[in-house]
């Protein structure tokens, strides 16, 4: 929700070309090609001026998406990269979907059955800070 905002569209927005229909891959593709000035929303005047703090965010949004919640940053970090005393980890995964559901086989009475499932990732079940 975050980069909706920041960057001033939907997640998926069917008036956009088809590479940027899907914010977070068009977001992944502006991350490798160091543009994420690109997606700053166009129609904001002071998303425009302060561009930089924007991207800045970008950058803190995803650090708390990381799938690894070990790579996640607690509260007071991100403070601190929003206060300028600190700085966005550098080594980041741009891939933010859910892993593919799996299946398994479970048998009751003799009957067996297939049963398809969310893997629970420490992503989901993540630890309280």
């Amino acid at each position: 929700m975050v980069l909706e905002v920041l960057c001033g569209r939907k997640v998926f927005d069917y008036s956009q070309p088809e590479e940027a229909m899907h914010l977070l891959n068009f977001f992944k593709k502006k991350i490798e090609e160091d543009r994420l000035l690109d997606l700053v929303d166009k129609y904001s005047e002071d998303m425009q001026l302060h561009g930089l703090e924007v991207v800045n965010m970008m950058r803190v949004a995803t650090w708390c998406l990381q799938i690894d919640f070990t790579k996640r940053p607690t509260m007071s970090m991100v403070i601190k990269v929003l206060e300028g005393v600190a700085n966005v980890e550098s080594d980041l995964d741009y891939f933010f979907l859910n892993p593919p559901l799996q299946k398994m086989r479970a048998g009751v009475d003799n009957q067996e059955y297939v049963v398809i499932a969310t893997p629970l990732l420490p992503s989901i079940l993540s630890r309280p800070r």
